[in-house]
């Protein structure tokens, strides 16, 4: 389970983050939803421990599992930002071996961008992909992660309507029962997902 209690956060004068309280189960999955600017992308950095929170708490809570499972882990979280952070003269392939080379093999990681890829574009420089086909590898990339937890903020962006479903249902079929936590401005992902819909206006 992941825990925030009481989380806030501020740029200056600007509140962004006021006391927000959540609890999300080690298996579930969550749509967060709230206007532009109202603090869902700087949440997403605090669970990773890329900002770090004025006041309160966010921790793990792992009592139910076997002892430092956890812990060991060498990447707890795996995560889709609103920018793609790819390595734009690597391929997509390299890019994914960077992250998931140590638990799947080349062949293995072929097989599964395939499923979103062309695969004539599997091997070329990620700087000759539209923008579309790197919003793909970045999913591939957190989705073969070996993690705990998925955090994807606005992942869907730039994707048409068909490429999204289809995204869509590779997340789910890959995601293994890990806590995913999904940032949108879009009532049906939340239902494609069936996922649980957050909104922070209403945390506490």
């Amino acid at each position: 389970m992941l825990i925030l209690r009481d989380v806030c956060k501020t740029y200056g004068e600007l509140s962004v983050l006021k006391e927000v309280n959540l609890e999300l189960a080690s298996d579930g999955i969550y749509c967060l939803m709230a206007p532009s600017g109202y603090g869902k992308t700087t949440l997403l950095r605090l669970i990773l421990g890329l900002e770090k929170a004025d006041s309160g708490e966010i921790r793990r809570d792992v009592s139910n599992s076997p002892k430092n499972t956890f812990e060991r882990r060498s990447c707890y979280y795996s995560a889709v930002f609103q920018e793609d952070r790819l390595c734009e003269d690597f391929s997509p392939l390299d890019n994914l071996v960077l992250t998931c080379g140590k638990t799947l093999t080349r062949e293995q990681l072929v097989q599964e961008m395939c499923c979103l890829l062309p695969e004539e574009s599997i091997r070329r420089p990620v700087r000759t992909l539209s923008g579309g086909m790197k919003r793909r590898v970045a999913i591939l990339r957190a989705m073969l992660a070996s993690s705990q937890v998925i955090l994807m903020d606005e992942p869907f962006s730039g994707l048409d309507e068909d490429m999204r479903h289809t995204v869509i249902r590779y997340i789910l079929e890959h995601r293994k029962n890990r806590l995913l936590l999904v940032t949108t401005h879009q009532e049906e992902d939340v239902e494609l997902l069936g996922a649980r819909l957050i909104r922070l206006s209403d945390c506490p």
